[in-house]
């Protein structure tokens, strides 16, 4: 960047909308974090906690990315986990099903229709899963279970959901970035200040090491932390160039074409779409677990429902690979790239167009994705192994938070950007 953050936003408070913008933004930021406080009616927030708690890791993510609100069995415990799960779901039938595909092809008025069906699956999944925590921490309602408390805290917890949703797409339409994204962001960086806490408290408690090693360990997990933020960084602006030549073409008095250009391939082209489908699988026999037998003392219970240890990891990672490699088919076609560049007399030098180009790109495709797949699986599970190997369960910067982090930070950044540049304003990336 050539500008500091304090410069980026004194130039975008100068612009009268943009300013606009910007307070629009943080006002309903900050009604989400004052609704992540408000607790639902029947709860006993303590005793939720604690069977939360006692759920080994199975919920920790869901409490950062919601800010805190999961265990405080708050209206905005289930944060916009079900949108984030219903526009998958949504993504997947539209490659499936022709008549989805069909709708996306027709511009905004179909993609708005698309957008709608993702909305009512949103409050169905909502619902659902709604109704698996009242099932399975039903010891935590004041009284006991009944037809009032069913109604009062599933609706609660589906209505809290449901407003996110829309106070997410208020802030895409009259605010800065992706409303969801920023959703998102908030929750996680509402958790940094207690991450902090929780380390020194594990510091005060000797469980770094004493004295000097202690200080140490402090220091290097706070240089990891930002290790893998700066790698996160290279990673998702990191790109691989295809070079690509236009044949001149003679349309009349003028001449088309003959330039070079290229054909630009990110290295992560999945983003984090990888790591929540990989964690979605692996935590459903833990959810069904916790439903049906909370207390098992199984062994094999036991490994789905802590979510540690090497062969967890080693599943994990296999599948965020597998996933990583079956999302960037969807994303990234090379035959309908192919098939593009042939129709404007386009060619990769010394690849005949076509077939051939369509399996060059592939190639090149299968490399980077590979590259991408290891690096998301490396991300995510080093937190679990630093975790197991220093015994501070539950690290803050897991994989996933620090990708959300750095992904929505530089879109952000980059949607200001251009809102500036289209008033003359000076761009502040490189």
């Amino acid at each position: 960047m050539q500008g500091g953050l304090l410069e980026i936003l004194r130039n975008a408070w100068k612009i009268t909308d943009l300013r606009k913008k910007l307070i629009f933004t943080v006002i309903m930021l900050l009604v989400y974090r004052l609704g992540s406080h408000i607790p639902v009616p029947f709860l006993d927030p303590a005793q939720f906690k604690k069977l939360v708690d006692g759920q080994g890791s199975l919920f920790g993510f869901l409490d950062i990315v919601a800010g805190g609100a999961f265990k405080l069995a708050t209206i905005f415990a289930m944060s916009i986990t079900p949108y984030i799960n219903s526009s998958i779901i949504m993504q997947l039938l539209t490659v499936a099903i022709p008549r989805l595909e069909q709708l996306q092809k027709e511009g905004e008025e179909g993609r708005k229709i698309i957008q709608q069906y993702v909305r009512y699956g949103t409050i169905v999944l909502a619902f659902l899963q709604a109704l698996g925590l009242y099932v399975s921490m039903s010891s935590a309602i004041f009284g006991g279970p009944s037809v009032l408390s069913f109604i009062t805290i599933t609706l609660s917890f589906t209505a809290g959901t449901a407003f996110l949703m829309w106070l997410g797409e208020q802030i895409t339409e009259f605010g800065i970035g992706n409303g969801i994204s920023l959703i998102i962001f908030a929750g996680i960086v509402s958790r940094g200040p207690q991450g902090l806490t929780n380390l020194v408290n594990y510091y005060n408690a000797g469980s770094l090491g004493p004295g000097v090693i202690g200080i140490l360990m402090i220091i290097l997990i706070l240089a990891i932390f930002v290790a893998m933020i700066g790698a996160v960084i290279w990673v998702q602006q990191a790109e691989r160039r295809v070079p690509v030549q236009y044949a001149k073409r003679v349309v009349g008095r003028k001449v088309y074409g003959g330039q070079s250009t290229h054909l630009p391939i990110k290295v992560n082209l999945a983003g984090v779409i990888p790591i929540i489908f990989a964690m979605s699988i692996m935590m459903f026999p833990s959810t069904i677990i916790g439903f049906v037998a909370p207390t098992s003392t199984n062994p094999i219970v036991l490994w789905f429902k802590n979510m540690g240890g090497v062969g967890y990891s080693i599943v994990y990672a296999v599948l965020i690979i597998f996933f990583t490699f079956f999302y960037s088919i969807i994303q990234f076609n090379p035959i309908e790239v192919s098939n593009n560049m042939k129709k404007y007399g386009g060619f990769i030098p010394g690849i005949r167009p076509g077939k051939p180009t369509s399996d060059y790109i592939s190639k090149v495709l299968n490399r980077i994705t590979w590259f991408g797949g290891i690096f998301l699986a490396v991300v995510t599970i080093f937190p679990m192994l630093l975790s197991n190997f220093t015994g501070m369960k539950g690290l803050w910067f897991g994989g996933t938070a620090v990708l959300i982090l750095v992904g929505v930070a530089l879109d952000t950044i980059k949607q200001m950007e251009s809102q500036m540049l289209m008033r003359h304003y000076k761009g502040f990336l490189e």
